[in-house]
């Protein structure tokens, strides 16, 4: 096998893990109770290991966690925050090792609900979403989408596609 081939061949193999990573295949969703532990935002940029935490960033992550949580309410999901002392020790819920789902069952309730939002540049955002079954941990809705910009907007438009058209993808009319 030439060179050219073996590129095209890893090319394919990349580009085959990256559709797979982008959602979870769609499990039994009824909407009910969950801990709604908001959005955790990471920014790996040049930009914030020299500026820091830029304010209107975080401001921006407050309102897209009231949006996100609004649009889920909207599709019945009743939303309860953990405790902040549970939630003490807990840097990222959605890289938690079951913690989240812990919470949640501890709450009584059904599902444990996070987002991601992961700065690559002021261009470049991944808006993340997920939803684990409380009792089981299992994930069963995932997903992730990238937006261009860092305005209010992008991150709205960015969760509203991303629960539109792949957390609830089965519920578009053809």
């Amino acid at each position: 096998m030439t060179i050219a081939l073996h590129i095209r061949a890893l090319a394919l193999a990349a580009a085959s893990l990256l559709m797979s990573v982008g959602a979870v295949a769609a499990q039994d969703l009824t909407p009910g109770t969950a801990t709604w532990f908001g959005i955790h935002y990471i920014d790996s940029s040049t930009e914030g290991d020299i500026n820091g935490v830029r304010q209107d960033e975080t401001d921006r992550i407050a309102m897209t966690e009231d949006y996100v949580a609004d649009l889920l309410t909207e599709r019945g999901f009743t939303l309860t925050e953990p405790d902040p002392e549970a939630t003490a020790r807990i840097l990222n819920p959605a890289h938690s090792n079951g913690a989240d789902t812990r919470i949640a069952a501890e709450m009584g309730l059904r599902y444990a609900i996070m987002g991601e939002v992961q700065k690559t540049s002021n261009l470049i955002q991944s808006v993340n979403l997920r939803i684990r079954d409380a009792d089981t941990g299992e994930t069963l809705r995932a997903g992730a989408v990238d937006i261009r910009g860092n305005t209010d907007d992008a991150f709205r438009r960015g969760y509203r596609y991303l629960l539109k058209n792949v957390i609830f993808r089965e519920d578009k009319k053809e």
